[in-house]
């Protein structure tokens, strides 16, 4: 097999001709290498791919945008710039409606781990999705989800009654409708203005993950509570692959790729999971109030959520433009409800038992000779 990548140099006079002999395929993050979306699913990644296939597919990761921004990140797997790259839809969201009506669907979602593999999953056997990729010139072979959202406040909030009139953090769509739905004044400031927001009063409360709390933004020096009101994930492509890479594999390396990366998809879901528990752990030692949602207000959500899913294909028809999702959205769901029964039979803090999975139901049954062609 001859691999397939480009020095720089050659990448910048002419992208779009055919990749030469060299030693290294290149794989483009745009995030910082500690990231757990890096570290996880490239840094490791690259080391487990070189031994697993005997030095046969070796890759060098170009972290924090070096190789590619992240915007440009689908332009730069379609002309071979990088042969391996992670990409967010909602970033290009013109380029990929389909995709980013299931990131407005996953404001319903509770479970981060069984989004991401929901996501992996439907994103490799709905036509819909599958299209839409080889249409932008990449093929996807897995998804990511971050932690669920929880409301991070300077004071509790934990009922309808405590959230009116507060002002909220939101990051706009789903987010924003369901904080005027419950009494409260969404707020759309960059997530970087947040800390300074919650501690000078411009804002009493926060939509965010939980890792938000100890790593990055650090929230838990100014916010005083968490509320564990699942307020859905941001779902993304951890791995997108170059056409031309993946068809001059062999079979057998086609596997042995799908199965590190199973390994990788694991190690990042895992890992997040793992982050959650210490960032709030670590925020109830700091005299933070980690606080479960009153009745109401855990109420009030169950139904936005079904209000949101009943009306999301008509809507994304005509916001999007697209195709009527309707089945999209349900094979979505029902994959959802299908990975929460597999991962609840097994040790979700293993990540071989988790790559195990994803291997039987997923990789396992994907027609490697057809697949990406």
């Amino acid at each position: 097999m001859k691999k397939l990548t480009t020095s720089l140099m050659a990448l910048a006079v002419t992208a779009q001709a055919a990749p030469v002999l060299a030693d290294t395929y290149l794989a483009t993050n745009w995030l910082t290498p500690v990231h757990i979306l890096n570290e996880q699913p490239y840094q490791k990644f690259a080391e487990d791919i070189a031994e697993a296939s005997g030095g046969e597919i070796t890759f060098e990761v170009y972290s924090s945008g070096a190789l590619v921004p992240a915007k440009s990140t689908m332009q730069g797997i379609r002309d071979n710039v990088a042969q391996l790259g992670v990409v967010y839809p909602g970033y290009t969201p013109s380029e990929l409606p389909v995709n980013n009506v299931l990131n407005d669907l996953v404001f319903t979602a509770s479970d981060a781990m069984a989004a991401a593999l929901a996501y992996t999953e439907v994103g490799i056997t709905n036509a819909q999705l599958s299209d839409e990729w080889k249409a932008n010139g990449g093929i996807f072979v897995g998804g990511y989800s971050t932690p669920v959202y929880n409301f991070m406040c300077m004071e509790p909030l934990v009922s309808l009654d405590d959230a009116k009139g507060r002002k909220i953090r939101t990051a706009g769509g789903a987010q924003t409708a369901w904080v005027e739905a419950i009494g409260g004044v969404p707020v759309s400031v960059p997530i970087g203005d947040v800390y300074s927001g919650l501690s000078r009063g411009s804002l009493d409360c926060t939509m965010s993950d939980p890792t938000n709390l100890d790593k990055g933004n650090k929230f838990w020096e100014v916010a005083k509570s968490v509320t564990m009101l699942p307020m859905g994930v941001v779902m993304g492509a951890t791995y997108v692959l170059n056409p031309s890479f993946w068809q001059g594999l062999e079979m057998e390396q086609r596997k042995v790729l799908l199965d590190t990366m199973a390994l990788g998809l694991a190690r990042t879901q895992v890992t997040y999971a793992a982050d959650v528990a210490a960032a709030l752990e670590g925020s109830r030692e700091r005299g933070l109030s980690i606080d479960e949602p009153g009745t109401d207000l855990a109420e009030k959500l169950a139904s936005f959520q079904a209000d949101f899913i009943d009306a999301l294909p008509q809507k994304s028809v005509d916001d999007r433009g697209i195709a009527d999702p309707s089945g999209l959205i349900e094979d979505f769901l029902a994959a959802e409800k299908a990975w929460k029964e597999r991962l609840s039979g097994i040790d979700q803090t293993d990540p071989e038992a988790v790559a195990s999975l994803i291997r039987e139901h997923v990789y396992g049954k994907i027609d490697l000779e057809a697949f990406g062609q």
